[in-house]
C-alpha cells in the first residue's frame, strides 16, 4: 500500500486552491462540499467556479500566486497550466509541511483525490495512487450502479439509533449481529423505500425481543481457489463471521476476506493427516454457535460435493442451531472450464459422473462395470494415490486403453497445471510429472478438445 486512505474534516478550515480553470473547478466542488474555507488564487476564474465560491462563502484573489500565499493553510491544491508555478507551490507547501496536490503530477503530490461514491454520510473513496485515475473512475461507475441511491438514508437512520441500541444490547457480539441484521435485512429495505416510520416500528419490535445471543453457522463453499469465483453471498456471510474454521484447500487470499478481528481456526485435512478429526470439527461448530457467535465453516469447492457438509449440518440440526448453506463452484466445473475441457459435448459425452478417488485399504468403492460407456465423462476427486487402480479397473471393465485422461492441478489458480495422457500411460506420466494435491482427474473423449479449447496457460 503506497498511501494511507484517510478522511479529512475540512469544515471551516483554510484551504488554498491555485488556479481557476475547469480542473480547478472540479477540485473546488469537492472542497466546498466538505465545508472548507476556500481561497482561490488565479488571475481569472471560470464563471462556474465564481458561482461555487458565491454559494459557499469562498473568496477569490484575482492575481497570480506569489511565495507566502500558503501561510496558515492546512491543505493546498495547485491546478494551473504553468508547470513552473505548480512546482513553486509544491516547494512552499513542502517547506511549510502542508499537504499538497499538484493536479496530474503524481511526483509532486503528498496526497491524491480519490474517485468518490457519495451516499452522504456514507462515502466510498477509490484511489490508484495516481497510477490510473481512469481505472479509479471505472470502479466508481460500477459501485454507483451497485449501491442504492438512498443508502445514505440507511446510514443516518442507523446513526440515530446508536445510543439506544448500545443501552438495550450491552453484549458487543450480540450488538454487532443486531446491526448486521438491520443494515442487510428488511429494516434497511423499508428505509430505502422511504418508509422510515415503518422501519422505526420494526426496530422497536426487534429491541423488545430477548437479547440472549443465538448463534448461527454459515457453511460456505469458497470455490476452487480463485477469490473472483466466490459468490456475492459467500463474501457477505464470510465477512459476518466471528469465528472462521477453514480447510487446507482454501487459499489465504480468501481467508483474508473475513473480518480482521475474526478468530481463524485451521482445521485442514490432507490424506491421513487431520488438524482436527471430523467429529471434533462438527462439535466445534456447535460449541461456538452455542456461545452466540456467527460461525463460518469455510470449505474449498462446494460443501455438498465430497465436502462432508451434510455431516456437519446434521449435528447442527439436532441442536436446533440455525444455519445457512452457500454453494460454491465445485472443483470439477472449475478444472474443466480452466483446462478447456467441456464435461459434456453433443459429439463426445452425453453424461458426466463425479466420483471419489479416495482409497480405503487399497480399494475404491465403485461398480466399475457401470463405467464402460465412452459417451460418459468420469471425474475423480482426491484420486492421485488411487490413479493406478482407477486406470487399471477402467481398462479391465471395458474402457479403451487409449481413452484420454487429464490431470488438472490447482485449478483456477496461478499455479494451475494440466497433464494429459491416456488410461494406459497415465501412471507413468504421473511418476514423471509428480503432480501435487489438489489435483482433479478427468477421463473421457472430451479431454481431446483441450488441445484446441485450452485458454488458461
Amino acid at each position: 500500500m503506497e498511501a494511507l486512505p484517510v478522511f479529512l474534516k475540512l469544515r471551516g478550515e483554510p484551504v488554498t486552491l491555485i488556479g481557476g480553470g475547469t480542473v480547478a473547478s472540479r477540485k473546488a466542488l469537492f472542497l466546498c462540499r466538505a465545508g472548507a474555507n476556500l481561497t482561490v488564487i488565479a488571475p481569472e476564474i471560470d464563471s462556474g467556479l465564481q458561482g461555487l465560491l458565491d454559494d459557499h462563502g469562498g473568496t477569490w484573489q484575482a492575481r497570480a500566486y506569489v511565495p507566502g500565499d500558503l501561510g496558515g493553510q492546512i491543505l493546498v491544491i495547485a491546478a494551473t497550466p504553468d508547470n513552473a508555478v505548480n512546482r513553486r507551490v509544491h516547494a512552499e507547501a513542502r517547506e511549510r509541511n502542508i499537504p499538497v496536490n499538484v493536479v496530474d503530477t503524481p511526483e509532486l503530490c503528498t496526497f491524491t483525490f480519490p474517485s468518490i461514491v457519495d451516499r452522504d454520510p456514507l462515502l466510498v473513496a477509490i484511489g490508484s495512487n495516481g497510477a490510473s485515475p481512469v481505472l479509479g473512475r471505472a470502479v466508481r461507475r460500477q459501485l454507483e450502479a451497485m449501491l442504492p441511491a438512498r443508502l445514505g438514508d440507511v446510514a443516518r437512520f442507523a446513526g440515530s439509533l446508536r445510543a439506544r441500541v448500545k443501552a438495550a444490547i450491552p453484549d458487543e457480539s450480540t450488538r454487532r449481529r443486531f446491526w448486521e441484521d438491520l443494515v442487510e435485512g428488511p429494516v434497511a429495505e423499508m428505509v430505502l423505500a422511504g418508509r422510515t416510520d415503518q422501519a422505526g416500528a420494526a426496530v422497536d419490535a426487534l429491541l423488545a425481543k430477548d437479547p440472549t445471543p443465538v448463534g448461527e453457522v454459515f457453511l460456505i463453499g469458497a470455490g476452487p481457489g480463485d477469490p473472483d469465483l466466490m459468490t456475492f453471498k459467500a463474501l457477505r456471510l464470510l465477512q459476518r463471521g466471528d469465528v472462521i474454521l477453514h480447510d487446507r484447500l482454501v487459499p489465504q487470499a480468501i481467508i483474508d476476506l473475513g473480518r480482521r478481528d475474526a478468530q481463524r481456526i485451521y482445521v485442514g485435512k490432507r490424506r491421513a493427516e487431520h488438524a482436527l478429526p471430523q467429529e471434533e470439527i462438527n462439535q466445534a461448530l456447535v460449541d461456538y454457535a452455542l456461545q452466540g457467535k456467527c460461525v463460518v465453516r469455510l470449505k474449498g469447492g462446494d460443501p455438498f460435493v465430497f465436502g462432508r457438509g451434510g455431516e456437519e449440518i446434521t449435528l447442527l440440526a439436532r441442536h436446533g442451531i440455525p444455519f445457512q448453506i452457500v454453494p460454491g463452484i465445485t472443483a470439477a466445473n472449475a478444472a474443466a472450464c480452466y483446462a478447456g475441457i467441456p464435461l459434456t459435448h453433443r459429439d463426445y459425452a452425453q453424461s458426466v459422473r463425479f466420483l471419489t478417488g479416495h482409497t480405503r485399504d487399497g480399494k475404491l468403492p465403485h461398480r466399475w462395470e457401470e463405467f464402460q460407456s465412452p459417451q460418459e465423462t468420469l471425474v475423480f476427486y482426491m484420486g492421485l494415490v488411487g490413479l493406478p487402480i482407477i486406470c487399471e479397473q477402467l481398462q479391465a471393465h471395458g474402457r479403451d486403453p487409449g481413452t484420454p485422461v487429464a490431470l488438472v492441478e490447482k485449478a483456477s489458480t496461478a499455479e494451475q497445471r494440466v497433464i494429459r495422457g491416456t488410461l494406459s500411460t497415465m501412471t507413468a506420466v504421473v511418476e514423471r510429472e509428480q503432480p501435487q494435491p489438489p489435483t482433479l482427474i478427468i477421463i473421457g473423449d472430451v479431454v481431446r478438445l483441450a488441445a484446441d479449447l485450452a485458454w488458461c496457460d
